[in-house]
């Protein structure tokens, strides 16, 4: 499952969040946080995680 870098850099702007953050909140480690922001796949239920962590629905963040 891919995560769009863009919207997932828009999201943690605007809640003015930081990886560090959104890591604590998820509880997905910092590393694999990284690798998705950098366009790398993830599993759905980490994606499910960093989702809820950013208060939205796992589809908002998906790639068009």
């Amino acid at each position: 499952m891919r995560i769009d870098r863009g919207k997932m850099a828009g999201l943690l702007a605007r809640q003015d969040m930081q990886l560090k953050e959104l890591s604590a909140l998820s509880g997905v480690c910092s590393q694999t946080l990284s690798l998705v922001r950098n366009g790398k796949s993830c599993r759905e239920d980490t994606a499910r995680k960093i989702a809820a962590a950013l208060g939205v629905d796992v589809t908002e963040l998906m790639e068009d």
